[in-house]
């Protein structure tokens, strides 16, 4: 597609600079209403057995409290979809309305049972009436016609049931779940995960039937973004309603990498105004995932009064594939390099070696040597505050230009200049200078840029619209030819660490999405008057989001990466003891992706590209994969972890830890 061409042929937003949600039909699900004018609506997931009526509800009522303003719970079965009613007559008798969401995947008997009861399905077109046996097909348009015909029939009966009951439905396709038909003739695409969803949907069109939200999960956030961008362009192509859509990462994982996870994909889309509810999927109890999801979803309360951002008039990149902006290598900045993190020290006045342990470099003084962990940061940047000491191989120094010029080393240190600055010196770096500028002085910047090859920007913006506002300056360099490397550097007011987690991997990691930005460095600012300690924290917790923005963005692996599922009822082991206890044996292996399914529902297909699979296929019994392929069935769970290591082992991928 030429890029001159892709704004006119691109819908996927109202625009790419000013914040605007997109409006859709609302949908009603009890007393919540999704889409329209609403507000971004919080959902969560239950993940006690739909059996235990008290437990469940119990649960619920904790989510609630959290926040969770619409409850998911699983229905594998017909007993659990029957023992809905149960739950919420228990729940209403306790004064409770939240409307509840029925989750279906193999048995549309269960979801017609359920669509009396609850407020709303959810059905995965990819394994509610179609095949998923890991087969390649080849359909002719014919076979391929009676295919869908068959699941027009089996689809029929709960369309109507939803229609006739006031029942809203999700058409919720996952990248992992895709079926054979669609999977043979589309691939393991964002198209094919679009195309999944709208076979059901026109199904539902020609009912005239139009309770329906819409999700586009994955794992991987490259492919989600793609496919929701890609579902928007296609229902307006295709002359669809704009249905509302709920944004989700599947198996996201727990912690901070759940968390800056869950918001490189979801806040990526909400930064161009799509989404009309949120689920952040953690391997925790789920009343923990609401005020988490709500954290992302308030930033955008008051973003309409953003300060001005420049149209974009040509479109340099294709928001539906990923694609690196092209730069020249300027020292181990861009080129085929992988991003870097430049960690801020500036605020620490005479750091000493013990403190470095912040950015992932440690010392060891009777051995006088330095050790590295996984997260050692790639550049410090002291500022007006010069390292008093002989830093590591394997880490520079960057400081302010007026101190620069008074450094003995002036090899292995570098200087960060202003724009004015940079006009003016005389006196540079041989190969590596820091052009430290805004968006709004990028356009003043690139005359002095043209032909540098020893110049890396680091750029900033004020814009409450953050990320559009970065990446409108990165457009500008692309119109512009300039091929330059830059670092993104974001600064943020003093606040709760899972905000900077959030905040951080969307402003950041929705540039990594589009294939912008040579690095990340989050600013001290709002820090530099605190205490030491409190600042020393905060620069250990900035270099941790930092390396993990970029791993949950797919543009560098530096630890090993956990595909957890969120735990429900069908679950058949403790995902959350499971999940510590696999990253206890296994968290050296740098780059390795292991999936942690706790059933067959999110088994070999929600593992997406894990390299190795850990599901629960019975009681006290485990099914070990490489990659999509079964390797040992029925082990027993307290075997399952060794098996799998040796698995690893055998691949060629193990190294042991260090003591």
């Amino acid at each position: 597609m030429e890029t001159k061409d892709l704004l006119e042929k691109i819908k996927y937003c109202n625009s790419l600079t000013a914040y605007s949600r997109r409006k859709t039909i609302p949908v009603k699900v009890g007393d919540v209403i999704i889409g329209g004018d609403n507000p971004i609506v919080v959902q969560s997931m239950t993940t006690v057995d739909t059996m235990d009526t008290l437990g469940s509800v119990e649960q619920c009522i904790r989510m609630i409290e959290s926040g969770c303003q619409l409850i998911r719970i699983t229905a594998p079965s017909i007993k659990e979809a029957e023992n809905l009613k149960n739950i919420k007559d228990e729940l209403r008798k306790r004064g409770y309305n939240t409307p509840l969401v029925a989750d279906i995947h193999f048995t549309p008997n269960a979801a017609e049972i359920a669509a009396k009861i609850v407020e709303k399905v959810r059905i995965n077109p990819g394994n509610y009436a179609d095949k998923k046996k890991f087969e390649f097909i080849e359909y002719t348009d014919q076979s391929y016609q009676e295919e869908l015909e068959r699941i027009r029939e089996r689809f029929l009966p709960l369309v109507r049931i939803c229609k006739k009951h006031g029942t809203a439905m999700r058409i919720g396709t996952n990248h992992g779940s895709l079926s054979d038909r669609i999977m043979s003739r589309y691939g393991d695409t964002p198209l094919g995960m679009v195309e999944s969803a709208l076979e059901f949907l026109r199904i539902c069109e020609e009912e005239n039937y139009h309770d329906v939200v819409i999700s586009m999960k994955s794992s991987n956030t490259q492919v989600m973004v793609q496919a929701y961008r890609l579902l928007v362009q296609k229902l307006e192509e295709g002359g669809f309603k704009p249905y509302p859509l709920h944004l989700g990462v599947t198996e996201a994982g727990d912690g901070e990498d759940g968390r800056i996870k869950s918001a490189v994909g979801i806040g990526t889309l909400l930064e161009d105004g799509l989404g009309d509810t949120v689920r952040v999927s953690l391997t925790e109890d789920p009343e923990f995932e609401a005020p988490v999801a709500k954290a992302l979803v308030d930033r955008y309360e008051n973003r309409t009064g953003h300060a001005l951002i420049p149209d974009v008039v040509h479109y340099p990149v294709n928001p539906f594939e990923y694609n690196r902006r092209d730069t020249i290598e300027v020292f181990n900045f861009g080129g085929t390099n992988v991003p870097r993190v430049i960690a801020d020290i500036s605020a620490v006045e005479n750091i000493t070696e013990k403190e470095m342990k912040q950015v992932g470099h440690f010392y060891l003084p009777e051995l006088d040597k330095w050790k590295m962990n996984d997260l050692g940061a790639d550049y410090v940047f002291s500022g007006s505050n010069p390292i008093p000491f002989m830093l590591p191989n394997g880490m520079k120094e960057i400081q302010h230009y007026a101190v620069w010029l008074y450094t003995e080393d002036k090899v292995n240190k570098f200087p960060a200049l202003s724009l004015e600055e940079f006009r003016k010196a005389e006196n540079l770096h041989y190969g590596l200078n820091f052009l430290m500028v805004s968006d709004q002085e990028i356009k003043e910047a690139l005359p002095l840029l043209e032909g540098r090859k020893d110049v890396v920007v680091i750029l900033h913006s004020d814009n409450l619209h953050n990320m559009p506002a970065l990446r409108r300056a990165f457009f500008e360099l692309m119109e512009n030819h300039s091929i330059v490397p830059v670092v993104a550097r974001v600064n943020y007011a003093k606040q709760d660490q899972d905000k900077t987690m959030l905040y951080a991997a969307t402003d950041v990691g929705g540039l990594l999405i589009e294939g912008l930005g040579e690095g990340i460095m989050i600013g001290i600012g709002a820090y530099r008057e605190s205490p030491r300690t409190e600042i020393l924290d905060q620069i250990k917790l900035h270099n941790s989001v930092s390396f993990g923005v970029l791993q949950a963005a797919r543009t560098r692996m530096s630890k090993t990466e956990y595909i957890s599922c969120p735990s429900c009822g069908r679950t058949l082991f403790d995902l959350q003891e499971t999940t510590a206890m696999i990253r206890k044996r296994t968290d050296h292996l740098k780059g390795v992706k292991i999936g942690i399914m706790g059933c067959i529902v999110n088994g070999p297909g929600e593992m997406a590209d894990a390299d190795y699979g850990y599901v629960g296929s019975g009681k006290g019994k485990i099914t070990l994969y490489k990659g999509k392929e079964v390797v040992k069935k029925s082990v027993a769970s307290e075997k399952a972890v060794d098996e799998l290591i040796e698995i690893i082992r055998k691949d060629g991928m193990w190294i042991e830890p260090e003591a």
